[in-house]
C-alpha cells in the first residue's frame, strides 16, 4: 500500500484528514448495506413481498451477530492505532497477527451457534407460517458466509487503524458488483428464489475477505500479514482487544437484541408491516453509515493521539467529528425526507407498505442527530480505552426503555407508528447518560495528567 493512503493522525488540521477517513468508511457501510439492499430489491421486483418480508425478519438476527463482529473489530482498531501511535512496531504486528486468528475463530463460533438457533430464532420473533420456511432459508445460507464476514471486517480494522479507508472501500466495492449480478442469477437464470440471493451473499463475503487478505499480505511495514506467522497468538494483545471490543460488541448487539423484541411486534402486524418496515430500514441504515463512519473516525484518531500523550488533541477530535457529522446527518436526512416515496418504491409498488415505510421514516429518520452525538461521544470514549461504561449505559438504557414501552404502550395503541415512537425516546435517554460519562471521562484524564506532569 503507497504511503499516500495513510493519514498522519498526530499533526496538522483535523477536520479536512478526518473527512478523508470518514467517507471512504461511509461509503464501505453504505455498500455492506448494499448487500442487504440487493437482496430486498430483486426479491420485491422479481419474487415476491413474502419473500422480501423473509429477508426482513432476518435483519435483527444477522444485524445482532454483525454488530458483536464489529464491536470486536473495534478492539482491533483501537488496539493497533494506539501502537502506531506510541511508535511500537513490534506490538502493532502483534496485534495484527492475533486479530487475524480471532476472526477466523468469531466467525465458525457465529456460524455454528447461529445454524443451532436458527429455527429457535423463527419461533422468538413470532415469524407468520406464510413466510417462516423462506426466512429460516435465507438465515441459514446467509450464515455460511459468517466467518469471511468477520476476518474482512477484523482486516478492514487494520487498515483503518492507520488510517486507510479506500482499500477495504474497493475490496468492497468489487464484492458488491459481484453480489448484484449473483442475486439476479440466482432469481432470473436459476430460478433458486431467496436461498440462492442468500447464497449469492454469502459468496460475496468470501469474495471481499480474500481481497483484504491478499492486500495484506503485501503490505511494508508492522501490520504485513505473514502467512507462516498466523498462528503466533500473542496473549497480551487478545486481551486488550477483547477488553475493548467485547463491550463495543455488547453495545452494538443491545441494539440488534431489542430490534429483536421490536421486530416481533412488527410481525403481529402483518406481512405489510413486515415489509414496509424492511423497506424504510434499508434506507435509514445509510443515514447511519455516515453517522458511524465519523464515530470510528473518533475512535481511530483519538487512540492514535491518546498513544501519543496528547490529550488537547484527542479532545478537538471529539468537538471536529461532532460538527462534521452533525452537518452530514442534518443533509442527509433533508435528502431522504424529499425523495423518501421513490425511494420506498424501488423495494415496493405497493402503497399500504410505502405508507408504513414513510411513518418509520418520520419517527427514526428525522431523530438521527440524537445518534449523532451518542455515537460520537461513545466513539470517542473507546477511543480511550474506556468501552465497558458506554456498554452498560446503553444496555441498560435501551433494552429497559424499549421492552417496557412494547409490553406496556404497544399493547395500549397496538399500531405501527406506536412502536416507532420507542426509537427517538430511547436514544434521548441513552445521550445524556453517555454525556454525563465523557464528561467524568475527560475530567479524569486531565486530572491524571496534571498528577504526571507535577511528579
Amino acid at each position: 500500500m503507497g504511503a499516500s493512503k495513510k493519514i498522519n493522525m498526530l499533526e496538522g488540521s483535523l477536520w479536512d484528514k478526518l473527512i478523508v477517513f470518514a467517507l471512504p468508511l461511509a461509503f464501505t457501510g453504505m455498500l455492506q448495506q448494499l448487500y442487504n439492499a440487493a437482496d430486498v430489491a430483486v426479491l420485491g421486483r422479481f419474487v415476491s413481498d413474502h419473500a422480501v418480508a423473509a429477508v426482513g425478519n432476518n435483519v435483527p438476527v444477522i444485524g445482532l451477530i454483525i454488530s458483536f463482529c464489529m464491536g470486536l473489530a473495534l478492539g482491533v482498531n483501537v488496539v493497533v492505532a494506539r501502537a502506531l501511535g506510541m511508535k511500537n512496531d513490534r506490538k502493532a504486528a502483534e496485534a495484527v497477527r492475533t486479530s487475524f486468528l480471532t476472526a477466523i475463530v468469531f466467525g465458525i463460533i457465529a456460524l455454528i451457534i447461529g445454524e443451532i438457533f436458527a429455527d429457535s430464532a423463527m419461533d422468538w420473533l413470532d415469524v407468520p407460517d406464510s413466510v417462516r420456511d423462506l426466512s429460516l432459508v435465507y438465515l441459514r445460507v446467509y450464515l455460511l458466509g459468517m466467518p469471511f464476514l468477520a476476518v474482512y471486517n477484523f482486516l478492514a480494522a487494520i487498515f483503518r487503524s492507520q488510517g486507510d479507508t479506500q482499500t477495504p472501500l474497493w475490496a468492497l466495492l468489487i464484492a458488491s458488483l459481484f453480489n448484484i449480478f449473483g442475486n439476479l442469477a440466482a432469481v432470473l437464470v436459476l430460478d433458486w428464489g431467496v436461498a440462492g440471493v442468500a447464497l449469492a451473499t454469502a459468496l460475496a463475503n468470501l469474495l471481499s475477505a480474500v481481497i483484504l487478505f491478499v492486500k495484506l499480505t503485501r503490505l511494508e511495514g508492522p501490520l504485513k500479514l505473514n502467512p507462516a506467522e498466523l498462528l503466533k497468538v500473542d496473549g497480551f494483545s487478545l486481551k486488550r482487544i477483547v477488553r475493548i471490543g467485547l463491550p463495543a460488541g455488547v453495545q452494538g448487539a443491545v441494539y440488534s437484541l431489542s430490534n429483536l423484541v421490536i421486530q416481533s411486534a412488527i410481525n403481529s402486524l402483518g406481512p405489510e408491516a413486515m415489509a414496509g418496515s424492511v423497506a424504510a430500514f434499508t434506507i435509514e441504515i445509510n443515514v447511519y453509515c455516515f453517522i458511524n463512519a465519523f464515530s470510528l473516525a473518533a475512535t481511530t484518531f483519538v487512540s492514535q493521539n491518546y498513544g501519543a500523550r496528547n490529550l488537547e488533541r484527542c479532545s478537538r477530535v471529539m468537538w471536529v467529528v461532532l460538527g462534521l457529522n452533525m452537518c452530514v446527518t442534518v443533509l442527509m436526512t433533508a435528502l431522504v425526507l424529499i425523495f423518501s416515496r421513490d425511494l420506498l418504491g424501488i423495494f415496493s409498488s405497493n402503497e399500504e407498505v410505502i405508507a408504513l415505510g414513510m411513518i418509520r421514516i418520520l419517527w427514526v429518520v428525522v431523530p438521527q442527530p440524537l445518534s449523532v452525538v451518542m455515537d460520537t461521544l461513545s466513539g470517542c470514549m473507546r477511543g480511550y480505552g474506556y468501552s465497558m461504561p458506554p456498554a452498560m449505559v446503553t444496555l441498560i438504557v435501551v433494552c429497559s426503555v424499549r421492552l417496557i414501552w412494547v409490553y406496556t404502550a404497544f399493547p395500549l395503541a397496538p399500531t405501527y407508528e406506536t412502536l416507532m415512537m420507542v426509537y427517538p425516546l430511547s436514544w434521548v435517554i441513552t445521550m445524556i447518560g453517555l454525556i454525563i460519562l465523557y464528561v467524568r471521562l475527560v475530567h479524569r484524564l486531565r486530572k491524571s495528567k496534571a498528577v504526571e506532569t507535577e511528579l
